[in-house]
């Protein structure tokens, strides 16, 4: 097993998915509690848009993926609080938009090629130094964001109108959690891939919640499960040469399961 450490490919896909496995939990512990956590899958499929334009004019992917997903996610926020489309309507409307529009783009451009498949599954052989630097220099101000703004975005969260009559500028934390939900999909992808990123967002924090514990220490637990998860799928899809981004979801869902068990007994 510790030959997988004579692969440069392989560091680098340990360490982005070290970084990503505890940035996501952090944005998916405010998602699950706000109910919000479909917002995931949504940013993730505008960020695949992203993804097949950059492909198709020649831009760095994630690039792409980050301004696009990150627009969309402030524009998604402003619709939610004027309250003009109701937000699963919202969520569904740009889910399936997006996904719509980075099809076209595909077939238009060279069709599904590898590089498509790597950001829809992850692969851990695909993460380039580039990469690494993108995703540890935004995940390292994510990290800070979430450090800064916690009492502040747990107060929102709990209970939004009493934030707001408590003089919180809740519309700006949400701009800023949207924002921050749409650079951590964005990264995500590489090792994930689009369609498996809501996964991480969500599953270590359900499964941290059935143990019962504080915000705090709960938030704690779902970054070490999606840690566990990752590191432990980015191994087992080495060895058995499969997606990356499916095998640490199984992971997860395992330790799920383990936690409805252990949560019953």
């Amino acid at each position: 097993m510790l030959e997988i450490f004579q692969y440069e490919f392989m560091i680098r896909a340990l360490l982005a998915g070290v970084m990503i496995g505890a940035i996501a939990p952090l944005i998916g512990m405010f998602l699950v509690v706000r109910r919000y956590a479909l917002i995931g899958d949504t940013l993730a499929h505008v960020s695949l848009f992203g993804v097949a334009l950059g492909l198709a004019v020649g831009i760095h992917p994630i690039g792409t993926a980050l301004g696009i997903s990150v627009g969309v996610a402030l524009f998604i926020e402003y619709l939610r609080r004027t309250r003009r489309i109701f937000g699963e309507a919202l969520l569904a409307l740009f889910l399936s938009g997006s996904l719509a529009g980075a099809v076209v783009l595909i077939s238009i451009t060279e069709g599904f090629s590898v590089a498509i498949f790597s950001y829809l599954f992850g692969s851990i052989t695909t993460v380039t130094p580039s990469d690494l630097v993108l995703i540890f220099a935004f995940g390292i101000v994510v990290a800070f964001s979430i450090a800064l703004l916690y009492k502040k975005l747990l107060f929102v969260s709990l209970d939004e109108e009493l934030a707001i009559s408590s003089g919180i500028r809740a519309n700006l934390l949400n701009m800023a959690l949207m924002v921050l939900v749409a650079v951590t999909v964005s990264l995500a992808m590489r090792v994930v891939g689009a369609l498996l990123i809501g996964a991480l967002l969500v599953i270590p924090v359900v499964t941290a919640l059935q143990f019962r514990h504080s915000f705090f220490l709960t938030m704690l637990l779902a970054i070490a499960f999606s840690l566990f998860s990752v590191l432990t799928g980015l191994f087992l899809s080495f060895s058995l040469g499969v997606a990356s981004g499916g095998m640490i979801v199984i992971v997860s869902i395992i330790l799920f399961l383990v936690s409805l068990l252990w949560n019953k007994k």
